[in-house]
């Protein structure tokens, strides 16, 4: 499905719908109420130019908004069925919680994809792999400083000292990957990182987030992860959303993603 979307509107670019009332246009501004309408009006205004959706669900729980979201989801669903979903949850719990998790992911909003941490384990991932035709998106190399913390930090092993995120890489190209379901989270922020990963996992999915207003380089962000065999999904979000604070907010949106898509694409070696 990734695929599909990302030749049939020739793009790389994920718009992460990340909804703050505050920033929204006149008419709409400081009105949580008013979140479905302003996202629904971003998604038609981009559907024909990006490879995935990806809300992210704790700007909708903030606002007491979940239903705003299922709503939001069945939009996406009959508007722009084409193209995947990628709820940002970064969930991670293990057992029973973590089937209840997946369930809320794939049955209650009907996501494509969801995004997860593996802290925990193969069995706080195993859960959403049940679910046939879905996908989930590890965090390995996230954009934030503190990530250094702890994805930064070598392991003892068998095969030398590996970072945190290398290993975790390993794992998703490998021996947790069991059906072609896992993708990686990997921070634009960090491109040398994105390469080092790309080389221990050639064909998963990287979901990209940091472009735009977190300030990740286009150009270094796509040399280093796209491969012709390995897709990325290049997330930008608030200098999409917030192009403009007026009436046009939904065209300038729609400007904005082209803009941003139209680098993606240039940028390819």
């Amino acid at each position: 499905m990734l695929r599909a979307a990302a030749t049939q509107n020739d793009s790389m670019l994920c718009v992460g719908l990340d909804p703050e009332p505050t920033r929204f246009p006149a008419g709409m501004q400081g009105d949580p109420r008013k979140i479905y309408d302003f996202c629904a009006a971003i998604v038609d205004a981009t559907a024909d130019v990006v490879c995935a959706f990806k809300p992210q669900i704790a700007y909708f729980a903030a606002h007491g908004a979940e239903d705003q979201l299922e709503r939001l989801m069945q939009h996406m669903r009959s508007h722009a069925p084409h193209v995947p979903i990628i709820l940002d949850a970064k969930r991670g719990d293990i057992g029973s919680t973590a089937e209840q998790y997946a369930k809320e992911a794939f049955e209650r909003y009907g996501a494509d994809a969801v995004t997860l941490s593996p802290f925990m384990g193969f069995d706080s991932v195993e859960p959403y792999l049940a679910y046939h035709g879905k996908g989930a998106f590890l965090l390995c190399r996230t954009s934030n400083p503190g990530g250094d913390d702890l994805q930064n930090q070598r392991l003892a092993s068998v095969d030398g000292q590996p970072l945190l995120y290398e290993h975790i890489a390993r794992l998703a190209q490998g021996p947790w990957n069991r059906n072609g379901q896992l993708g990686l989270v990997v921070g634009a922020t960090y491109p040398a990182e994105i390469e080092r990963v790309r080389s221990l996992a050639p064909t998963v999915p990287l979901l990209i987030p940091g472009v735009g207003a977190q300030g990740g380089d286009v150009l270094a962000t796509v040399r280093a992860g796209w491969r012709k065999d390995g897709p990325i999904i290049v997330n930008s979000s608030r200098a999409i959303l917030y192009a403009s604070n007026g009436p046009d907010f939904a065209s300038a949106a729609r400007r904005e993603a082209i803009k941003t898509r139209d680098l993606l694409q240039a940028a390819r070696p």
